[in-house]
């Protein structure tokens, strides 16, 4: 029995298409075909059942699929035992939040080609519920969410955090010296936010609503760093994450406003399908996000 049959296995299984496989292993489809039924042949039943365009598992190939698992992760210890260290090799796909994005590559990604330029990294900013999308069929890696705290069996937690989130204004502005705001008056207010429905700002809205309350943006804009800049120079107040406001607060040049009774709970959190197979990249890649966005 042949490793690579085992890890075309894997891949037909986790994507329910013979097709995708064969991109994602960059073969032939005939060739993954190929592969699946010789497995077929020496363990002389079917793996999976293909009606009218349709592949699913097999009960048989079910258990299977657990057992190749666990012959691909001790085939790669052992590689890894027995080898000089190499360096990790191949691209991993991630959906985050767009304002994570911001962070994360900004400040960080210089020195993630440093340390691993064997590693090639697809970013996809997405809203939460696309996030989930995308995971579940395997289209990307992993995922690092912003939002309500998500517990749920498919998925593996690797870190997470709460999140403080702030309402701001720019240093100058009047609001930043009171020393209480009630919400009702705070939303009489221009306000640049990032578009209606992706996390932090839902959560916001959603709470609001259950105020009966509700703002209108004079700007709506996906870039973080871009509502930083424009709330710094007075054209509005904001509802972001302090980990996007905190280095412009300590340098004073805009300040957190005291709201009453308000606030959300934002939680960060880097996840994975139960079922993904974890490579040696996408360890290293969830290993130095974990470092770089999680205290």
């Amino acid at each position: 029995m042949e490793i690579k049959n085992l890890t075309t296995f894997i891949h037909v299984a986790e994507m329910n298409s013979f097709t995708k496989a064969a991109e994602k292993l960059g073969y032939s489809q005939s060739t993954v075909s190929f592969q699946i039924r010789q497995l077929e042949t020496e363990l002389n039943f079917q793996l999976f059942e293909r009606i009218n365009r349709t592949v699913a598992l097999t009960e048989k190939g079910r258990e299977v699929l657990k057992y190749a698992y666990q012959i691909t992760l001790l085939t790669r210890e052992l590689e890894e035992s027995v080898e000089d260290e190499k360096e990790a090799r191949g691209c991993v796909c991630l959906a985050m939040a767009d304002s994570l994005c911001d962070s994360l590559l900004r400040e960080h990604f210089p020195d993630f080609r440093r340390q691993y330029p064997g590693i090639t990294l697809k970013i996809i900013a997405a809203g939460t519920e696309e996030m989930f999308r995308l995971i579940n069929h395997n289209e990307v890696d992993a995922i690092l969410t912003l939002d309500n705290h998500i517990y749920n069996t498919e998925y593996v937690i690797a870190r997470e955090e709460k999140v403080q989130t702030h309402f701001v204004a720019g240093a100058d502005s009047p609001l930043c010296g009171r020393k209480s705001i009630s919400v009702k008056e705070l939303v009489r207010y221009p306000f640049i936010l990032t578009e209606k429905g992706m996390s932090y700002r839902r959560m916001m809205d959603e709470k609001l609503a259950g105020m009966s309350l509700e703002i209108q943006p004079v700007l709506e804009i996906g870039s973080t760093g871009r509502i930083c800049a424009l709330v710094e120079q007075g054209a509005g107040v904001s509802f972001l994450p302090d980990y996007v406001t905190r280095e412009e607060v300590k340098k004073g040049r805009m300040g957190y406003l005291r709201v009453e009774d308000f606030e959300v709970g934002v939680w960060k959190q880097l996840l994975y399908h139960k079922d993904k197979w974890v490579s040696r990249e996408m360890e290293a890649v969830m290993g130095w996000c974990g470092e770089r966005e999680f205290g």
